[in-house]
C-alpha cells in the first residue's frame, strides 16, 4: 500500500464539513430566519430605513439579541449578500459541472437563475440597490463572486456559439450576459405575473437577449 500524499489527505480534511449539532442546526435556521427577514425590510424601505431591531422584533428576537449574531447593521448585510453571491457562484458551477450539451446548459443556468429570482426576490433587491453600503472587504469578494458567475455564463455561451458556426468575442458575449442579467433582475420590480408565466416570459426574454444575431 503507498502511504496517502498529505497534499490530498490535507485537501480532502479541509473539504469535509462535520455534520452540526442540534443546537448548531437551530442555530443556523434561527440565522436564515433573520437574513429572511433584514431582506424584506431591506428591500421595503432600504438598508438606512431599518434597524437590527426592526429585523429581531420581525423574528421574535431582541435588539440585544441579534448582536450574538451580528455585529452590526452592516454585518448582516455583509452576511446577506456574501451568501446569495455564493448561491449563485455555486449553483452556476454546479449546472456547468453536469456536463451538458452548450444549449442545454444555458438553459439550465437561465432556470436556474430564474429560480432565485422568483423565491429570493428580495435578495436580489437588496444585492442591486446597497451593494455600496458593504465594508470594502465584503464590497470585494462579492464582486469577485460575480466576476467568476458571469464568466461561467460567458464560457457557456461562447461554447454555444462555436458549436453553431457563429463567430463571438468574449467581451461581446460578456455584454450580452450582464445585459441579460439586468434585465432579469428587474422583474422584482415589475407588475405581479403569475410566477409560472412570470418564469415563461423571463426564460424567452433571457434566451433571445443571449442568442441575439449579431450584425
Amino acid at each position: 500500500m503507498t502511504p496517502a500524499d498529505p497534499v490530498e489527505t490535507a485537501t480532502f480534511a479541509a473539504s469535509v464539513t462535520p455534520p452540526l449539532t442540534k443546537r448548531g442546526e437551530a442555530k443556523a435556521a434561527r440565522r436564515r430566519e433573520m437574513l429572511d427577514a433584514a431582506a424584506r425590510q431591506m428591500a421595503a424601505r432600504g438598508f438606512a430605513g431599518v434597524r437590527l431591531e426592526d429585523i429581531g422584533g420581525a423574528v421574535g428576537v431582541s435588539g440585544p439579541a441579534m448582536y450574538r449574531h451580528f455585529a452590526s447593521k452592516t454585518d448582516l448585510l455583509d452576511q446577506m449578500l456574501l451568501d446569495i453571491s455564493r448561491r449563485l457562484r455555486d449553483g452556476g458551477a454546479e449546472v456547468v459541472d453536469r456536463g451538458l450539451a452548450p444549449a442545454e446548459t444555458l438553459e439550465a443556468l437561465i432556470h436556474f437563475h430564474i429560480d432565485v429570482l422568483v423565491t429570493k426576490p428580495d435578495l436580489i433587491v437588496v444585492q442591486d440597490r446597497d451593494l455600496h453600503n458593504l465594508t470594502p472587504e465584503a464590497n470585494h469578494e462579492v464582486r469577485s463572486l460575480q466576476r467568476r458567475y458571469v464568466e461561467q455564463w460567458v464560457d457557456v455561451l461562447l461554447a454555444l456559439m462555436t458549436e453553431r458556426g457563429a463567430t463571438l468575442a468574449r467581451p461581446e458575449a460578456r455584454v450580452r450576459v450582464h445585459a441579460m442579467f439586468g434585465l432579469l433582475n428587474s422583474s422584482p420590480r415589475l407588475p405581479s405575473l403569475d410566477s409560472s408565466r412570470l418564469r415563461t416570459v423571463l426564460t424567452a426574454m433571457a434566451t433571445a437577449a443571449l442568442e441575439c444575431a449579431g450584425e
